[in-house]
């Protein structure tokens, strides 16, 4: 019973160790400012608003159900004291308790500058020949079923299809609370082993993905990019999208010439709409680079880190000749291939940021 007491007190000081009072103040701020006439004057700085709020609200709200439920713990340890016959109940409150207690300690370690920002993230295939395209666009249902699982929203800002099969390249924005700060471990190589279904001899292939993740950078944050400095082309856009699209040349890609970064975006019919949403990706890369070199003079904290390329990769997929999945980094495996595949990631993303306190970052 000492032991089950000490875990009430542990749970009652949740407020003090999340820094729930400053929450509040918080969030108490926001809403004030949608509050006020105006506020959905400008759509996209309402929509940053909207995601900062839901942040917010994704660690306050169990918060304060755990603070409450402490509460009750109390009373029902007051009752076992006198009914040993409910201890039993308590002990799976306490478990119970226990489970609400880790996920917030898992969600207080999303505390980046960018990680409550939406994510852009992008697949691009690498060795293997079709079975890297195809792998590639496996890769896109993956996390296209992750963020649907998880409520996030999710939009197509490039897709490159391979003539045969699969994809080349794509890319992505998914939206919603802390979806940078999820998805940001899983910039690397991924690796898939299997039979190939594109080798009539039925051998074994293995091919490559290499996913970038960067925050999706609000047009407040600060980052000089001269105008000289990106040569912007435009190409028609592929795929679906009626006659407009294919007729004329709205599809648009930037490159900015100091760095070498290339983006690029046809998801829109507009020209201008997709130059200003490559012009958004194009920042949001650059900032992602100056954020790894700064970390990289304060300490070494990326030396252990895979970077895309090949031989570097950071998870494994095993279709053969067991199915598993495991991550290179972390050791998180599951038995279950098509699982993982049908979008249940939380178990790596949530292994990856219990990795990165360990590497000191």
């Amino acid at each position: 019973m000492t032991e089950l007491k000490r875990s009430s007190s542990a749970y009652s000081s949740c407020g003090i160790v999340f820094d729930y009072v400053a929450k509040q103040a918080e969030l108490a701020r926001i809403e004030t400012r949608m509050a006020a006439a105006g506020f959905w004057d400008n759509q996209e700085t309402a929509q940053e608003v909207v995601g900062a709020l839901k942040s917010l609200k994704a660690i306050i709200t169990p918060l304060e159900r755990l603070i409450e439920d402490a509460s009750d713990l109390e009373a029902i340890l007051e009752m076992a004291r006198e009914d040993e016959s409910i201890e039993a109940e308590v002990a799976r409150e306490v478990q119970r308790l226990d489970e609400q207690l880790e996920e917030l300690e898992l969600k207080a370690l999303l505390n980046g500058a960018h990680d409550s920002a939406g994510a852009i993230l992008s697949i691009n295939a690498r060795d293997g020949g079709t079975d890297a395209n195809d792998w590639a666009e496996m890769m896109l249902r993956m996390y296209t079923l992750w963020a649907q699982k998880n409520d996030y929203s999710l939009s197509l800002l490039d897709r490159n299809d391979n003539e045969e099969a699969g994809l080349n390249s794509c890319s992505i924005a998914v939206r919603g609370p802390m979806a940078y700060g999820y998805l940001k471990g899983e910039s690397g190589m991924h690796r898939l082993v299997r039979i190939s279904p594109f080798n009539a001899d039925g051998k074994r292939q293995t091919s490559f993905a290499a996913v970038d993740v960067t925050p999706e950078i609000s047009d407040a944050t600060q980052i000089e990019v001269r105008d000289a400095d990106v040569e912007m082309q435009t190409y028609r856009a592929q795929g679906a999208g009626g006659q407009h699209v294919n007729k004329t040349d709205s599809a648009v890609r930037l490159i900015h010439k100091p760095s070498g970064v290339v983006v690029q975006c046809q998801n829109e019919r507009s020209q201008h709409k997709n130059r200003a949403t490559a012009w958004k990706m194009l920042r949001a890369k650059l900032v992602q680079i100056e954020e790894d070199k700064r970390e990289a003079e304060e300490a070494e904290k990326y030396k252990n880190k895979a970077r895309v390329g090949f031989g570097s990769q950071i998870r494994n997929y095993f279709l053969h000749p067991d199915q598993r999945v495991k991550d290179a980094r972390t050791g998180f495996t599951m038995g279950n291939f098509h699982e993982v595949l049908d979008g249940n990631l939380q178990g790596f993303l949530d292994a990856f940021l219990r990795w990165r306190v360990g590497q000191g970052e």
